[in-house]
């Protein structure tokens, strides 16, 4: 993506979380890396001009979980959100389990010159949870970690046996915790709702029993473990206990659980409904409390979905949502509502998360790659199926309005996005 391109983006408030940065000052670009912060670097002739008057100057976002229904729509999608970076969960059709299979995600992604594209290897062959996937093989072939998206490993045995050789390899593990059997016919959170509606629900327990599990065999075997799309307060607090041992363990949380409760299920909304399942007011509170404290990064969990398979009865509806072109004013949202200052809201969509993928993006400091996301803060915007670059337009959010968008992302020096 790198190219010789020079552009100097002008006025704007520059945030670098990373770096403890927020001042108003000119950011210089050169050779797809930052070249310069407030004073002209020696020699530089802009080629390109930003005038970020009034807008915020921020590392690109990198979105920890954000499925590629269609790449160029969905990577068109990740640039007008903001997002320069973003992992792609295993769970694409067929399963990323093969070197080639990712060889070809990579190369495509390459291709439209939009944002990065970081695949997570599966860790076992078809996501069947029984035999490893080839992960020197994949690790070769570009991916950064091993995963079964959502898919479980129910032999505990077996799970054992793929951290210890993950770790063996220095491979980092991301899991989303969840107990098979607990939530295996479940389809809402196991709450005053699902009672009311007649769905079967999912306790909180079928969580953070597979996050005590996890935590225990990450001990055993001293994996580099990631929790994926925690969903409980509960499940949280055990992560930050762990965290406090010294257990290097990570986690994150997507976005639309600090907004949404089991209540925004209202009468079958199959857009609220999500694996795993918005859960209690409680819970929302925790979770909120626990990414303000810096406990867990923020995603997108971005999952577009047809029409055609959220028009079906709530239980039968695919879970999910739509998420990448959000992940941006909902994060802003709940840094307002939660009063909570700018730098450290944007930390958890760059660079905690950049901590997280092993990535050296999220950051603006001088030399570091120039993946940038320029925003304006006050504008106001709806979200509908117009709105929204996605071919997914799957979301609790349709309708609403949400302040805060992008108006330009640079990646690796070049402009891939100008609203």
């Amino acid at each position: 993506m790198n190219n010789n391109m020079k552009i100097k983006i002008a006025n704007g408030r520059l945030v670098d979380p990373k770096n403890g940065l927020d001042q108003q000052a000119d950011l210089f670009i050169a050779d797809g890396l930052i070249a310069g912060i407030g004073q002209t670097p020696a020699g530089f002739v802009a080629d390109h001009s930003i005038d970020a008057k009034g807008h915020i100057v921020c590392p690109g976002l990198i979105d920890l979980a954000a499925r590629l229904k269609g790449i160029e729509s969905e990577l068109k999608a990740a640039v007008s959100g903001g997002v320069t970076t973003l992992v792609c969960p295993p769970d694409a059709n067929p399963p990323l389990d093969e070197p080639e299979l990712v060889e070809r995600l990579v190369r495509r992604a390459a291709e439209t010159a939009l944002t990065r594209v970081l695949p997570l290897g599966a860790l076992t062959q078809n996501l069947s949870g029984e035999r490893l996937a080839e992960l020197v093989g994949l690790k070769r072939a570009g991916c950064i970690a091993f995963s079964q998206a959502k898919q479980p490993i129910t032999d505990t045995q077996a799970l054992l046996r793929a951290l210890e050789y993950a770790a063996t390899f220095g491979f980092a593990v991301w899991l989303q915790p969840e107990d098979y059997w607990l939530s295996r016919n479940g389809v809402a959170h196991d709450g005053k709702v699902a009672d009311k509606r007649g769905l079967t629900g999912i306790p909180v327990a079928a969580e953070t029993i597979a996050v005590g599990t996890l935590l225990q065999l990450a001990r055993e075997t001293g994996v580099r473990l990631h929790l994926q799309h925690l969903s409980s307060a509960a499940g949280v607090g055990m992560v930050e206990e762990a965290q406090r041992t010294g257990l290097p363990v990570t986690c994150d949380i997507g976005v639309h659980y600090l907004h949404l409760t089991e209540s925004d299920i209202g009468y079958f909304d199959s857009n609220a409904r999500f694996d795993p399942p918005l859960r209690a007011d409680s819970d929302r509170t925790g979770l909120r409390a626990a990414v303000k404290r810096g406990v867990a990064a923020i995603c997108s969990d971005h999952t577009p979905c047809d029409a055609d398979d959220k028009a079906l009865p709530f239980a039968e509806a695919k879970p999910g949502a739509t998420g990448l072109e959000l992940l941006l004013s909902l994060t802003l949202q709940w840094a307002e509502e939660e009063k909570i200052a700018l730098p450290a809201a944007l930390a958890r969509i760059t660079c905690d998360a950049a901590a997280i993928c092993g990535s050296p993006a999220g950051q603006l400091n001088v030399g570091a790659p120039a993946d940038v996301c320029i925003f304006d803060p006050a504008v106001e915007w709806q979200v509908t199926a117009e709105t929204l670059k996605s071919c997914g337009k799957n979301t609790p959010f349709i309708g609403k309005t949400l302040k805060g968008r992008a108006v330009t992302t640079v990646v690796g020096g070049q402009v891939v996005y100008q609203a």
